[in-house]
């Protein structure tokens, strides 16, 4: 893959927001068996219900290696407006191992290939081996023929920015200044890396994510933008809960901030499931971890959020968890719908890819419409 020696804040080129067009999106099949427990039966599932709802309106493109394409092939034969890819990665997290992409005001995309560690490295990082993961962003680039900036050795994950493509990217301290990613750089030049591949001109620091996040708490986790100088922000009532003293540590930060526009932001609460999704026992007996990698424990409490939705071009795909939060489930839909009026709220059920570490918003990524040069 031969990059572009440039930055794309020199050459015009910015994050769109997720809520403007789409010429398509990347998932990665799962298989990882210390992340997809009993064989990935249950998490296949949840993928296909997935990818059916984002086919309606955009392409899908299925990363699958070479033990796990016939699965793949089987599962969504019935699934139109899909091309299934065969390359290997080690995990099946396409938002934080796949490219992310920029557009400039001409309708040209390309995209920037970032240095993937396993969110955390030799510090806290979740596998001991991430190599194919690394490659991955580069090998589809190439395949799919989009032009790319290198913006290697910088340590950076999909789902750790938002943008409202308008200026603003949102991130979260806890997690861009970890000891497992960029330490010999400061928060300014940090912010400066940002503004250099994203084309921001204004960054808001959360303090916080989701409790028990995983990736020390990526941004989409817990608030995303919904339209410009607007954001849903993951919220609990409950002051015993330990995301309250989390949640509104954001929301004291958002009602201060302005963002590159010089708007105020427009804050609405997105309750957190009522009932912690923990992690059961019988689950945790279907997983098969290797040495070094970040184990499942029985009664975990996981990082349930529905913030982590994707939206696409005509639907919004929402995590559902079920049983006894079937009330906040329904309770989230309805919220999300008034947000996305002329999206459709399709409510998937995903506490199978929630055991595996992440949601609907961290299997996705989304490419932005526009001509490749």
């Amino acid at each position: 893959m031969e990059f572009l020696h440039t930055l794309p804040r020199e050459d015009g080129f910015y994050m769109p927001a997720e809520f403007a067009e789409h010429e398509g999106c990347i998932i990665v099949w799962p298989e990882r068996p210390g992340s997809w427990s009993f064989g990935a039966r249950e998490a296949r599932e949840a993928f296909t219900a997935v990818i059916k709802a984002i086919a309606v309106s955009e392409k899908v493109y299925v990363i699958a290696g070479s033990s796990s394409i016939a699965s793949a092939q089987e599962m969504l034969a019935d699934v139109g407006n899909i091309e299934i890819i065969n390359m290997e990665t080690d995990d099946s997290w396409a938002r934080d191992i796949g490219p992310t992409f920029v557009v400039n005001g001409k309708g040209t995309v390309r995209c920037i290939n970032w240095n993937f560690n396993a969110w955390g490295g030799e510090v806290d990082g979740l596998y001991p081996s991430w190599d194919k993961d690394n490659a991955f962003a580069a090998a589809f680039a190439e395949k799919y023929g989009c032009r790319m900036y290198n913006a290697v050795p910088f340590v950076m994950e999909g789902g750790a920015i938002h943008s409202d493509g308008e200026g603003t990217v949102m991130v979260t301290e806890s997690c861009l200044l970890s000891a497992g990613r960029n330490p010999k750089l400061t928060k300014e030049q940090i912010e400066q890396k940002l503004k250099d591949y994203l084309g921001a001109k204004k960054v808001i620091w959360l303090p916080r994510g989701i409790y028990n996040d995983e990736t020390n708490e990526h941004v989409d986790n817990v608030c995303a933008f919904t339209a410009p100088g607007e954001v849903v922000l993951a919220w609990t009532d409950k002051e015993d809960d330990p995301q309250y003293v989390m949640s509104l540590a954001c929301l004291q930060t958002l009602e201060a901030a302005t963002d590159a526009c010089g708007r105020k932001i427009k804050v609405h609460k997105l309750p957190i499931p009522d009932v912690p999704v923990c992690i059961r026992e019988d689950e945790v007996g279907g997983y098969d971890f290797e040495d070094g990698e970040d184990m499942r424990e029985a009664g975990e409490r996981l990082a349930a959020s529905y913030v982590n939705f994707y939206i696409a071009n005509k639907t919004v795909v929402m995590p559902a968890f079920g049983g006894e939060n079937a009330e906040s489930d329904e309770r989230a839909e309805k919220i999300l719908q008034k947000l996305f009026p002329e999206r459709k709220i399709v409510v998937v059920p995903a506490r199978a890819i929630l055991t595996g570490g992440g949601n609907i918003h961290c299997i996705t990524q989304q490419i932005p419409k526009g001509v490749k040069l």
